[in-house]
């Protein structure tokens, strides 16, 4: 059979969708140079296929330009058609950069916070998903079996993602029938968001070749287990040092990385409507069920908005190499981009006003504390819908600014779209339907 060899420059939408153009691959030097044309309206699409209203209608154009280093092109083996595509930045036909990009976003929080504090972040996004062809039955958790009778597509998901670059630090079956969880080492803010995307692709290239679909929906079912992005962080010096811990410091937090962690949590609330942006994300953040529904800073909780993780080293220079800090009210419905430009943000926001770190809880639970308590203790009971985190970025007028207007009110037009749709929709619809989308 004839085949022309197809690249594909892609972006990554408001909803998380990875969006794009072909053309033949034998094109790709010139398309390089030039990129491919794109249009504004399309960054209206919801995350539920219909298009939101759009301030440019049927106006306007734009291009899709790749990065080089996003370069993707893995060969299956089994006859199929290559995966081949890049990631790219949206640009104005000038060249210059548009202010509705979330690629570019992102690219402009990690230079303000390296401008204004001569730090940098490390970052990797920890995914779960369900895989329809696992063969899953009860207690699968963590189960040698489970990953035997998912058959080839562990190792096959795994080839893939080495051949596309992203690298893997481990993977193993998770809680809920069917799920599974796939680490990556950190990375550069702008490289950690990229491996998510391709992360993400490359588990539904490989579930594709097996006749089998997988889905990164936080919910598949009202009262199941969900899948959550835990977006791990680190701060680092421009010499290359980490800066996060201080053996001296409370539960071992450096001073300015309690201050980077007082900016997210006092932002925490509207923070939700990037991180945690759909219907079905509240689905799943609900109290015990290891998710994070509060603005607290846990030792090793990991029912904590922020846990403050574990390390394993055997020395002190080990230690400070390892410790990081954990974001868990996120899920795969957020833009990874938009998702961590935000938290950058935040964290600035706390090192430009120095803010202190509020006690970490350890060992306790927020909710059976007094109101009076969390208060005093700056925790508060994070949005419970998607109605309520837009209503606390609306209350934000700093989270606001993090986005330049025009982002900023395409986002909240789109999403207002998607909800109501989705508004009278029953739990199962909810879950089923997000559950096909993602």
């Amino acid at each position: 059979m004839l085949r022309e060899p197809l690249t594909m420059f892609c972006y990554t939408d408001l909803s998380g969708a990875v969006r794009g153009k072909g053309f033949p691959s034998r094109l790709l030097e010139k398309r390089l140079k030039g990129g491919i044309g794109w249009t504004p309206t399309n960054l209206m699409f919801t995350a539920l296929g219909t298009i939101a209203e759009s301030v440019w209608g049927s106006f306007g154009d734009l291009t899709l330009m790749p990065d080089p280093d996003t370069r993707v092109e893995v060969e299956f083996g089994d006859g199929t058609p290559a995966e081949r595509f890049y990631l790219c930045d949206v640009h104005d036909t000038d060249g210059t950069p548009w202010n509705c990009c979330p690629r570019t976003l992102l690219k402009e929080a990690v230079a303000a916070l390296k401008a204004r504090t001569g730090l940098t972040l490390r970052a990797t996004f920890e995914h779960e998903f369900v895989y329809a062809g696992a063969h899953a039955r009860t207690a699968d958790n963590y189960a040698l079996d489970a990953v035997r009778r998912h058959g080839a597509f562990g190792e096959t998901f795994l080839a893939a993602l080495t051949a596309a670059g992203v690298p893997v630090d481990s993977y193993l079956s998770e809680f809920a029938p069917g799920q599974f969880e796939v680490t990556v080492p950190p990375l550069e803010p702008l490289a950690a968001c990229d491996a998510a995307v391709t992360l993400k692709e490359m588990a539904r290239a490989t579930a594709w070749r097996l006749d089998s679909s997988v889905s990164f929906s936080p919910r598949l079912s009202p009262d199941g287990l969900g899948s959550g992005v835990h977006i791990h962080f680190s701060l680092w010096d421009e010499a290359g040092d980490p800066v996060s811990h201080a053996a001296s410091g409370p539960h071992g937090v450096s001073a300015r990385a309690g201050s980077f962690l007082a900016g997210i949590v006092r932002h925490m609330p509207a923070l939700l409507a990037f991180t945690a942006p759909s219907p079905v994300s509240y689905l799943r953040l609900v109290p015990h069920a290891w998710t994070g529904i509060w603005s607290n800073i846990g030792v090793r909780d990991r029912e904590a908005g922020i846990r403050i993780c574990p390390t394993f080293g055997q020395s002190e220079e080990a230690t400070a190499r390892q410790f990081n800090f954990e974001f868990r009210a996120a899920d795969a419905t957020a833009n990874p981009y938009l998702a961590l430009a935000v938290i950058i943000r935040a964290g600035l926001a706390g090192l430009d006003e120095n803010l202190t770190m509020p006690d970490p809880t350890v060992g306790e639970d927020p909710e059976a504390m007094t109101p009076a308590t969390r208060e005093a203790r700056s925790i508060a009971r994070l949005p419970s819908s998607v109605d309520a985190a837009m209503a606390a970025l609306a209350a934000d007028a700093t989270v606001q600014g993090f986005l330049p207007k025009p982002l900023l009110e395409a986002y909240r037009v789109n999403k207002a779209g998607e909800f109501a749709i989705a508004r009278d929709w029953a739990p199962e619809e909810i879950c089923r339907r997000y559950a096909e989308i993602y």
